[in-house]
Parts: C-alpha cells; structure tokens; sequence
C-alpha cells in the first residue's frame, strides 16, 4: 500500500511538473506574462532543488525503493516502460528551451 501512495503521489507531481514544463513554451510563444508563468518556474525551480540535492536523483523514487520498489529511475511512477529511460532526458531538454525562451523573451522585451 505504502509504494502504491508513492507511486501515486509521483505520479501526480510528474503530470503537474510537466505542465509547468509545458506552460513555459506556451507562455513564451503566446506572450504571455503571468502568474502561472512565475509558479510553473518556481516548481521547475523546486524540483531541480530536490534533484541537485540529492544527487540527481528524485527523493520519491529513494523513498520507493526503501519501501520495497524493485529498482530506480521511473520506475515508481504510473508511465509505460518504454517512455521511462526517456523521462529526464526530454524533461531536461525542454525545461532548458523553455527557460531559455522565455529569458529570451523578457531580455528582448525590455
């Protein structure tokens, strides 16, 4: 029951974590200057936290595997097996286009 909580608890902030992702493209080519756009930044911002301080790694997927998960990465998320090994690769890739753009976009704008 324990790893199923995780499981779904990651789940949720993997969706959010990906909107926020989403959002920063969509604000910078929509023009759109918010507060959406401040908290969808300060999340990325946060879960980068989370990774650097340990070790790269998502504190959830330790903690799921100290639960009794068989083995890390994604692996404790509700996701097919084959998007997995591709997770953070294309999050990383798009959260640095994304903060890119819209850096781009205000320096420009100013």
């Amino acid at each position: 029951m324990t790893i199923l909580a995780i499981k779904t608890v990651h789940t949720v902030i993997f969706v959010l974590m990906s909107a926020c992702i989403g959002y920063l493209l969509f604000a910078r080519f929509s023009g759109r200057r918010d507060g959406l756009l401040v908290v969808a930044v300060a999340a990325i911002a946060l879960e980068g936290l989370a990774l650097a301080l340990n070790r790269g790694r998502c504190p959830l997927t330790t903690l799921a595997e100290s639960c009794g998960a068989e083995h890390g990465q994604v692996t404790d998320i509700f996701c097919p097996a084959a998007i997995e090994p591709h997770i953070f690769r294309v999050s990383a890739v798009l959260v640095t286009v994304g903060l890119g753009a819209v850096l781009v976009g205000w320096v420009g704008e100013s």
